[in-house]
């Protein structure tokens, strides 16, 4: 959603954040990336099946085509990243949506965008949630405050 968000007040041309985290993010809603079949076995939480039906529901149930996954506001993947601000982008690299992690980096880096991308070993979909009892998540919710605080004091 923190993408979305970036890529409507873009489109709108109003003011964007000082920089913003994204989670696990999920920004392709054609749901073709290598890593629903490569971690299919280690994703417990958010598989290709989910991902689906949860693409009909963000589409808020119109008969979908291939333009809607594609639209940016959909799927930011596609957007125009250039001008966004800083990102902090985290994965865990036992995640289905790993791949969606990366190509944001990737696509956001090429445009310009200060990016982060954290990729956190054997990591489950938004581990974040275990706070504090994984060690993992206790170092990604520190590494976001830390980001927080130098996007607001620039």
């Amino acid at each position: 959603l923190a993408a979305a968000a970036l890529v409507a007040l873009a489109r709108e041309k109003l003011p964007l954040p000082a920089g913003a985290a994204c989670l696990s993010p999920w920004v392709d809603l054609t749901n073709c990336a290598a890593s629903y079949r490569t971690r299919a076995h280690t994703d417990k939480l958010f598989g290709h099946a989910q991902a689906e039906a949860a693409a009909e529901l963000y589409l808020a149930g119109r008969p979908a085509d291939e333009d809607d996954f594609d639209d940016p506001l959909a799927s930011p993947l596609f957007a125009d990243w250039a001008g966004m601000p800083p990102l902090l982008i985290h994965a865990g690299d036992a995640e289905v949506l790993l791949d969606d992690a990366t190509g944001l980096a990737g696509r956001a880096r090429s445009a310009g965008v200060d990016v982060h991308l954290s990729v956190y070993p054997e990591m489950p979909h938004v581990w974040h949630l275990a706070y504090p009892a994984f060690p993992e998540a206790v170092r990604a919710v520190e590494e976001i405050a830390a980001f927080v605080r130098r996007c607001v004091s620039a």
